[in-house]
């Protein structure tokens, strides 16, 4: 690669928000890899624990996650005793999920090395820094989230680390 071609790499927006998302999916693949559907599982406890989703299938659409796909991962998390349904008191038709005090005790462990991971990522970064770009970051991925509703998130993330999807 020339001198050139590198500086025009810095510049590059996609680039840049690529080398991140490779250096983070390595790492946290290794901290999750045996937890229920690695990222995306985790993801959705996280979800469940700190979100107040009135039903599976308002989960599914929060996280942009196929409801077929959803229902799988949530008797995943079930069968591992990390959450359970329970009828929507607001609606006895759904069923709301709920994590477990296990679900909470693991994602809390969970939490913990997810963190120093970002801060291993972010290292460049002052912890200052670390925090206003993490703000600012979650500000623009909830400005684009409905951009496309019939476009799974996991989809794209996995187009481009060219890895094979875990349902």
């Amino acid at each position: 690669m020339t001198v050139e071609e590198e500086k025009a790499d810095e510049r590059d927006f996609g680039w840049s928000l690529g080398v991140l998302l490779r250096a983070l999916h390595g790492s946290m693949g290794r901290v999750l890899k045996d937890f229920p559907h690695g990222p995306r599982g985790y993801q959705t406890l996280s979800t469940v624990v700190h979100g107040d989703q009135p039903s599976q299938l308002a989960l599914a659409a929060h996280l942009g996650i196929d409801r077929t796909v959803m229902t799988y991962l949530i008797d995943d998390l079930v069968e591992a005793g990390l959450v359970e349904r329970r009828p929507n008191p607001a609606d006895r038709r759904q069923r709301k999920i709920v994590p477990t005090e296990r679900g909470i005790t693991v994602l809390g462990d969970l939490e913990r090395r997810v963190r120093a991971i970002e801060d291993h990522v972010l290292r460049s970064l002052s912890p200052e820094e670390r925090e206003s770009f993490r703000g600012m970051l979650r500000r623009v991925a909830c400005g684009v989230a409905d951009v496309d509703a019939g476009t799974d998130p996991c989809d794209v993330v996995d187009e481009l680390l060219g890895g094979e999807r875990r349902r």
